[in-house]
């Protein structure tokens, strides 16, 4: 039985503005926002970010915005990204991010979606932006990030904030249950799919968040995945803020570690991906080195005996060396975008390192459910927010069946689009698409999605996720999907396609003196298929795999897009 730790006291806000206000009064003269690359406005206090807010909230009305008018966002992760969302927020405008990740076509189909009046972006987008100008009729104010005067109609943000002051008469009336944000989550013509949140759904998920998991004004962020999905902009951006904390912007992924310690950053939010590559690079120096392969063993076992006696530092202390090359300070890894394996999850916690996960969804503005540091399962979901319901909708005999959730958190519906928002509720329930089920602890288990789900020849329901998590496990595997596919006799088998982890194959050639062909890759990648199917029940075990040539398309938030390999 997991002990219920009680909940957090955390102040209360009913909108962003609100809590921009509270934040700049308790916090004043502590750091906020820093960019660790080199942009117009390299970090900013809680006071000049309330400042700086007015200042570009000011500027906006004076070349023609109003409030509810929706203004976009394009751009790299950095403090003028976060101040042009907090603006919007804050002067009653509703804010369109866009993936800077999208193809031309999807950022132009988004920002006439959205009927966006007003654009800012980075020096990247410049070039795009002058080109389709002529396009884009209802974009009628252009306002470059980056840019430190304004020139051929395009205005600059610099020179807009410098040419204000910051004192404000009337503050705009945020009504907390409007719309304030559109996210899309595709942005194909025709296909766009604008998820509507309002600050209270945020201001909600903030609250319910930070009772759940303690974050404080000692806290620093180190932000490295992009700042227009949901996890990173609530998680990673408004989290702090709310806090008391400091988001600090990473170079690049290829500096984390580096940035990590220029920070001193004491939590980083990753996908489980960043985790696997770190955790499989932290066994690998221990493996090659001859003293720490023999003595790290069985310190790890020492100290785990020490902390369940009552002696919590013993491994910060012992393991000293590794703490301090993440900068010295982490005290939590959270994970989310999907499941970490939970051998990653247990190792870097036998390393002295805090580390739990997530699940949420963009609609649900975003997180469902959250591990706690002292209240966790590291292969659940984890246990729902206070104040959202989460139920599982027509449970089969194993009590699997549809997340549904309802609460404060859950968006408006799509924008401008009646049919997929009434598809998407059932009498007041948001179905997530996603499947699983609840434990006898209250934790919520993720299954998997419910379009990717297979049926098995004798009805069996065979949910790809599940067996993906342990075949890439393999470190011969550096990804893979599971599909369903017609064999001969057309019965529906499990098939796989595989791409493989170079770096482990050409280890393995080098320490056995032997020549990588494909045979040798099919070799170890069907040991790696029979290794997975001795966890699997008979319906779920795989009976054909292909070694791709080439790595998955995925989306910007690296998911695999599973309807082009299926079409393919």
């Amino acid at each position: 039985m997991v002990k219920n730790y009680p909940t957090y006291q955390v102040p209360v806000i009913t909108s962003i503005q609100d809590m921009i206000l509270q934040s700049a009064k308790s916090y004043g003269n502590k750091i906020a926002l820093e960019d660790l690359a080199k942009t117009p406005i390299p970090s900013l206090t809680f006071n000049q970010l309330h400042d700086n807010i007015v200042r570009f909230g000011k500027a906006l009305f004076d070349i023609g915005l109003k409030e509810q008018d929706h203004i976009a966002v394009i751009g790299e992760n950095r403090v003028q990204w976060s101040l042009t969302y907090l603006t919007a927020m804050f002067f009653n405008m509703v804010i369109v991010p866009i993936d800077k990740g999208l193809n031309q076509n999807e950022i132009l189909n988004i920002i006439h979606e959205s009927e966006t009046r007003a654009i800012v972006f980075s020096d990247t987008f410049e070039a795009l932006m002058k080109e389709k100008r002529d396009s884009l009729l209802n974009l009628k104010y252009y306002i470059n990030m980056d840019s430190m005067e304004d020139r051929n109609g395009i205005y600059s943000m610099p020179k807009m904030i410098e040419r204000q002051n910051s004192s404000i008469s009337k503050l705009p009336t945020i009504n907390p249950e409007a719309m304030a944000e559109i996210i899309f989550t595709s942005g194909s013509l025709g296909r766009a799919k604008g998820v509507m949140l309002t600050q209270k759904n945020i201001a909600s998920n903030l609250m319910a968040m930070t009772s759940m998991i303690k974050i404080g004004p000692e806290d620093r962020f180190l932000s490295v995945l992009p700042i227009h999905h949901k996890y990173e902009c609530t998680c990673g951006l408004l989290c702090p803020l709310y806090a008391g904390g400091s988001a600090h912007y990473a170079r690049s992924l290829k500096t984390v570690v580096d940035d990590l310690q220029k920070v001193g950053a004491t939590i980083l939010l990753g996908v489980p991906l960043l985790y696997d590559k770190m955790f499989k690079k932290i066994y690998k120096g221990i493996e090659d080195d001859k003293v720490k392969s023999k003595i790290v063993p069985p310190l790890v076992k020492i100290t785990n005996f020490t902390e369940k006696f009552g002696w919590k530092g013993s491994k910060k202390l012992v393991f000293k060396e590794l703490h301090h090359k993440f900068g010295g300070h982490i005290r939590l890894f959270i994970a989310g975008g999907a499941a970490p394996d939970p051998k990653v999850a247990k190792g870097l916690r036998e390393f002295g390192f805090n580390f739990v996960q997530g699940y949420g969804l963009t609609e649900t503005s975003p997180i469902v459910a959250l591990n706690r540091l002292y209240s966790f399962k590291d292969n659940a979901a984890g246990l729902p927010l206070p104040g959202l319901e989460v139920k599982i909708n027509n449970p089969d005999e194993n009590g699997i069946g549809e997340i549904y959730v309802k609460g404060p958190t859950v968006m408006l519906g799509y924008y401008k689009n009646q049919k997929l928002t009434d598809e998407a509720f059932d009498n007041g329930w948001f179905k997530t698409g996603d499947i699983g089920f609840f434990d006898e602890d209250g934790f919520l288990h993720i299954n998997g999605r419910q379009k990717n789900v297979i049926i098995s020849k004798n009805g069996e329901n065979v949910f790809p996720e599940e067996i993906e998590d342990i075949l890439n496990r393999n470190p011969f595997v550096q990804e893979c999907m599971v599909y369903g596919e017609q064999d001969e006799k057309h019965t529906e088998i499990i098939a796989v396609q595989v791409v493989t982890d170079a770096e482990a194959f050409i280890e393995y050639s080098e320490k056995n003196k032997i020549t990588i062909t494909p045979e040798l890759v099919n070799s170890i990648i069907s040991d790696a298929v029979k290794e997975a199917n001795k966890e699997l029940p008979a319906f779920k075990q795989i009976r054909k795999f292909y070694v791709r040539d080439s790595e998955f398309e995925k989306t910007t938030t690296q998911k695999i897009k599973r309807f082009l390999v299926k079409q393919n």
